[in-house]
């Protein structure tokens, strides 16, 4: 469940801008695809803006073919800047994050591509988006240094306790259990569509957390695994909806994961207000004002890029 923030919140952002606009459109009419642009000796095509401006419109972004262009020429740059400093995500983290898109978006990875080949903008254009949207995180990161993820001293948790009228902020603490139907990734496209029902009947029968490994074994490759206690802010943000929405006792919707099929089991749901909540609610205010830091730096980087580039548009 765990991952890096930075990467955690690209695809949190690329899912967020994405998936209410899954909508099948025609694909518009095509002409014959030629060079429009060239970064750096990599060559940009018609085809290739329009495939990204039919994205843009699946994100309800304006901009068209000027903002395909612009939008392309960066994320030639940023690919570059990926592979010298090798950053790079791997094909199965990219399979694993757009399988947790369909997923979210109720599709399976065929309907999916079905989607976006009728809007014109096709399953690999999309996975090379998701590949450069995980990717390069990393490489700011690397650049202006990530920050903000060191435990909080006693002083300084003393002095934030301070600014906030002396009191130490409540938060909701759970107790989570995850249950994963086990895919293995040669049968992954044969049999995920059939374990993920399994997943999902299983869930009413779900006995509760002390009773889960007798539960799953009385299944195939089905395992549990306890994930102990976590504050709401501690969540993974692929699961953070999933988990607000269940009950003390409950069970989490499905994710098609890496893994294969999972969700979670809430042991135990509770307020709570002590020395570990208050630095985990801390810690959390201090990565959102990280966040808006990260997003200035990859601008500053990105214009250094174009500086450097050579950048012929025709």
């Amino acid at each position: 469940m765990g991952g890096k923030h930075s990467i955690t919140r690209a695809v949190s952002a690329m899912i967020l801008a994405c998936g209410l606009a899954l909508a099948a459109a025609p694909a518009p009419v095509q002409a014959a695809s030629k060079v429009v642009a060239v970064v750096n000796g990599s060559p940009i095509t018609s085809g290739d803006i329009a495939k990204r401006a039919a994205f843009l419109r699946l994100q309800r972004q304006g901009g068209g073919q000027a903002a395909a262009r612009q939008q392309l020429i960066d994320e030639v740059l940023k690919r570059e800047e990926v592979l010298r400093v090798g950053a790079s995500v791997s094909t199965s983290d990219v399979d694993a994050a757009v399988g947790r898109f369909a997923s979210g978006n109720k599709l399976n990875i065929q309907q999916l591509s079905q989607v976006l080949d009728q809007a014109g903008v096709g399953l690999d254009h999309f996975k090379n988006y998701v590949a450069v949207a995980m990717s390069w995180p990393r490489v700011v990161n690397a650049r202006y240094g990530g920050g903000g993820s060191g435990r909080l001293s006693n002083e300084e948790l003393v002095r934030r306790m301070q600014e906030n009228g002396g009191n130490k902020p409540v938060t909701t603490e759970y107790f989570l259990q995850q249950v994963i139907f086990v895919v293995p990734a040669s049968k992954r496209n044969a049999i995920i569509g059939k374990r993920q029902a399994e997943a999902n009947a299983s869930r009413s029968k779900y006995p509760g957390c002390e009773q889960a490994k007798v539960f799953a074994a009385t299944m195939r490759d089905v395992s549990i695994r306890n994930l102990g206690r976590m504050m709401v802010q501690e969540i993974p943000a692929d699961w953070k909806p999933l988990v607000e929405k269940a009950g003390d006792g409950n069970t989490t919707g499905t994710r098609v994961t890496e893994k294969g099929v999972e969700y979670l089991g809430i042991c135990k749901k509770r307020q709570v207000s002590d020395d570990l909540a208050a630095e985990v609610v801390f810690r959390a205010e201090d990565i959102g004002k990280q966040t808006e830091g990260e997003d200035a730096n990859s601008k500053r980087y990105i214009e250094e890029l174009r500086k450097r580039a050579q950048i012929i548009e025709k």
